[in-house]
């Protein structure tokens, strides 16, 4: 699973999602990309889970790019734990998505296969999704 080799600080504050994100939110890569339409935080672990449907679905042909990145640590405390005593621990490494941010590119494989893959790895995120392919022209 993806997470940082090393931050400045070990605990940061939640922060909200606002907004339209700023950038990532064109095909740089790929010729198909799985685009969020919806903000929220995707967990290392939905990540990977995405990712191997994906792989799975394509049989290992193409090429994938994950275009997000978990580096938002996210606290908790143990359960059934009285209040005060200060933050809890970090427990799992988390990516803030925008809406518009392409968090997975493919290419090498045809649109058919492409489109079933990013369903089923759309099916392992919080995030609502929109399937995009490049235009011809660019």
């Amino acid at each position: 699973m993806l997470s940082p080799k090393r931050t400045r600080y070990r605990k940061q504050h939640k922060g909200r999602i606002h907004g339209n994100a700023k950038g990532g939110t064109k095909l740089n890569f790929g010729a198909y990309g799985l685009k969020a339409t919806t903000p929220d935080r995707v967990t290392s672990r939905q990540i990977e889970a995405a990712r191997r449907a994906i792989t799975r679905h394509m049989k290992r042909v193409g090429k994938l790019w994950i275009c997000i990145f978990p580096d938002v640590p996210v606290s908790q405390k143990p359960a059934e734990v009285r209040q005060g005593k200060g933050k809890g621990s970090p427990e799992y490494w988390a990516a803030r998505v925008h809406p518009g941010r392409i968090m997975f590119e493919l290419d090498g494989v045809p649109e058919d296969v492409a489109r079933r893959a990013f369903d089923l790895a759309s099916a392992k995120l919080p995030v609502q999704t929109r399937f995009i392919k490049r235009l011809e022209e660019e």
